[in-house]
């Protein structure tokens, strides 16, 4: 999920706006201390807790500031352009800029790039890029044109990579678009052509980016109100300079077709983007936050003043121009899940859960080719145990940059199964659910495969480990676990976990057949009830006599324990009633009988345990156990209530939940005479140190 928390407004004084708004908002070495450069002459250092501008700097009338101001990280001073070619360098203790270091470069300065642990760098009009060191040197050296005339650079932007400064910039010409990726460190210069739309050749581009793995995520947002994505690989291999890359949907209508400026695109991180824009032909202009996984929008705020379709971001915090102000939107983004949208997040999770991108980077694994793994190729390089070698050396990998899209693999390797009916890697998708990173969304056929080769193990691990599965498939689930016949379980290798020993509930059927039991479990004693009469005249009748000896004694568990163990994880699986009712009505009457003779004795252990739990490390619990007897009965209870070897269980409900009602209205006594006594203590806890008291309660 993502929040936009309240929005507040810096002091813009001293600030003019130009018709496109500021040259840009940059980080100085102060976390909370930024650089605004207007359109015009004037450089604010703002601190944005105070919303008050701590110095101001403008350069001399008939001057122009030509690049947004940067910070030196290496040094804490400030750098900007005026004039395309003449650079400033000055500190916090300078006042007037026509008195700090002044030096005059030989070309026009495209922009000045700085990011922490480098020294700024410096890119020209014509795609050349020298480090500030280098140039300050040598002022006027010679600097060469990269890029071809009439090819002007639109965009660029800095990032570190393993220690490695890495700028790319694209550029435009004649409504072609190219992307530059320069190495700084070895000096490796690399060109792409980026494929788009016809119709997008007449419209300015908007462009964001980030790096993942070996690979920068360029995303552009395009006429149509989407946001599309391309891969630029950071190190080329191929020998053609000039490579053609396309681009994938993203998101879908971010913003509305029809908007044509004033639309801007900014990735956050992973998983979520912010946009500025119109949602709708019809809405104002708006900041919204979108989920990339999802493809969901999170949140959004009107900008009902409009802005210049320039948006920033710093740490936590967006920047814009609403109105003629310079405001600051503070926003919150987290880790998304399917699992969180829908409300079936687990509360327990495993330490050792991965984050997962969410696009494949096979190359993030050194020493691992991308094509020995793509499911094309596994179709036909080696056989299934060749794979689960394979895969078993790719999970080994630990590296601090260890990034695997698990979905993927599964995806290529449930397609395969489809088109291939014996070929079923049972091993490898094992493996892969042990990862920890899957959801049902991620993999939606897996568990239908399974369910056909009626793999209840791996049921089982999916059961407890996907969030997300839809109530459907937990009904098929759940059916398989009910008929599956115990010979085909004996042999089969179920998590027991959840199961506690039944061997010590086991007694003799008969016995409990002709004696109820004496003993009073959390306020119930079968003889206090109403219902007792009902049970004796029920009993009297030969027919029902002999119906009696089929149903299941009290104490003895009505199933075996894998097979125990099997409903216990449909038990723990997350539903809504409302999607899961439908679906039990199609399980066949004996079933949801057995089905609920598990559930009563699940019941009455619980009942019969001073803490109201079942024993074992992750058994059902009271709530779910009750929930689960509702379902059932809400959905079929016309079907049960026509068979004879239920009615005794349901009568042995009827009777439990009457005398559960009454144990609760006595505790609700209790409740209700422990609060007149905590006010008589709070009343008398002025008084005497020492009283005694004695009260009667009934």
């Amino acid at each position: 999920m993502a929040a936009l928390e309240e929005e507040f407004t810096l002091s813009t004084g001293v600030l003019g706006a130009g018709p496109e708004g500021f040259l840009g908002v940059e980080q100085t070495d102060k976390a909370d201390q930024f650089l605004v450069t207007d359109s015009g002459r004037t450089v604010v250092l703002y601190k944005v807790s105070d919303q008050k501008p701590l110095g101001s700097w403008s350069v001399k009338q008939g001057q122009t500031v030509t690049c947004p101001a940067v910070c030196n990280f290496q040094t804490g001073e400030y750098i900007v352009v005026h004039d395309h070619k003449v650079l400033r360098i000055w500190n916090n203790e300078d006042v007037n800029l026509d008195r700090v270091f002044k030096a005059t470069l030989s070309a026009e300065v495209h922009r000045i790039h700085s990011v922490q642990r480098t020294e700024p760098l410096v890119l020209f009009r014509r795609g050349a890029v020298r480090g500030l060191e280098a140039l300050l040197t040598e002022p006027q050296q010679n600097i060469e044109a990269v890029i071809p005339d009439e090819e002007v650079i639109r965009w660029s932007e800095f990032f570190m990579v393993f220690k490695q400064p890495v700028l790319i910039f694209i550029t435009e010409k004649h409504g072609n678009y190219f992307a530059y990726v320069q190495l700084c460190k070895s000096h490796g210069l690399s060109k792409y052509t980026l494929l788009l739309g016809k119709e997008e050749k007449s419209i300015k581009q908007n462009f964001t980016a980030r790096v993942d793995g070996k690979f920068i995520s360029l995303v552009s947002l395009s006429s149509d109100g989407c946001a599309y994505e391309t891969l630029i690989p950071l190190y080329s291999n191929d020998a053609e300079n000039n490579q053609r890359l396309g681009r994938a949907l993203m998101l879908k209508a971010v913003v509305s077709g029809g908007a044509r400026n004033g639309t801007t695109i900014t990735i956050l991180d992973q998983d979520h983007v912010a946009v500025l824009g119109p949602l709708l032909p019809a809405s104002k202009e708006c900041l919204s936050i979108w989920n990339i996984k999802f493809q969901t929008l999170q949140t959004s705020k009107e900008l009902p003043q409009g802005t210049s379709g320039q948006l920033w971001y710093h740490g936590e915090a967006l920047f814009m121009l609403h109105g003629k102000c310079l405001t600051v939107i503070p926003y919150k983004c987290e880790v998304s899940s399917l699992a969180g949208a829908l409300g079936k997040l687990k509360h327990t999770q495993e330490s050792d859960t991965h984050s997962m991108p969410h696009f494949v980077n096979w190359e993030t694994c050194s020493g691992y080719e991308p094509e020995s793994y793509s499911a094309e190729q596994s179709r036909t390089k080696g056989s299934e145990k060749h794979i689960e070698v394979e895969l078993r050396k790719f999970l080994a990998k630990s590296t601090p940059d260890f990034h695997t899209v698990i979905g993927d693999i599964v995806a290529g390797l449930l397609e395969r199964c489809k088109t291939e009916p014996s070929f079923y890697p049972r091993n490898c998708l094992m493996q892969l659910i042990q990862t920890r990173v899957l959801s049902y969304s991620l993999c939606p056929g897996l568990m239908e495969i399974a369910l056909e080769h009626t793999d209840v193990q791996m049921l089982q691990l999916c059961l407890q480990q996907f969030p997300d599965i839809p109530e459907s498939t937990t009904c098929a689930c759940l059916k398989l676990f009910l008929s599956i016949g115990d010979d085909c379980l004996r042999d089969i290798n179920i998590n027991m976990e959840s199961v506690f020993d039944y061997s010590d509930t086991i007694q003799d059927e008969k016995k409990e057949m002709e004696e109820q039991t004496e003993i009073v479990q959390n306020g119930f004693s079968p003889e206090d009830s109403s219902c007792s009469k009902d049970s004796q005249q029920l009993n009297k009748k030969p027919e029902d006599e002999a119906k009696e000896t089929i149903s299941f004694p009290m104490t003895a568990c009505p199933v075996a324990s894998k097979r125990a163990a099997l409903l216990n994880a449909v038990l723990h699986s997350a539903y809504s009633e409302t999607f899961l009712l439908p679906h039990l009505k199609d399980i066949p009457a004996k079933h949801i009988t057995l089905f609920l003779q598990y559930l009563y004795f699940l019941y009455l252990k619980c009942s019969g345990n001073a803490t109201m739990t079942l024993p074992g490390v992750s058994p059902p619990t009271l709530s779910q156990i009750m929930d689960w007897i509702c379902l059932l009965l809400d959905a079929n209870f016309t079907v049960i209530l026509m068979i004879p070897e239920a009615k005794r269980l349901l009568l042995n409900l009827y009777k439990f939940v009457k005398s559960q009602i009454s144990v609760y209205s006595e505790l609700n006594k209790i409740e209700v005479s422990f609060r007149e006594l905590q006010k008589l203590s709070q009343d008398k806890s002025s008084r005497g140190l020492y009283s005694i008291e004695v009260l009667e309660l009934f």
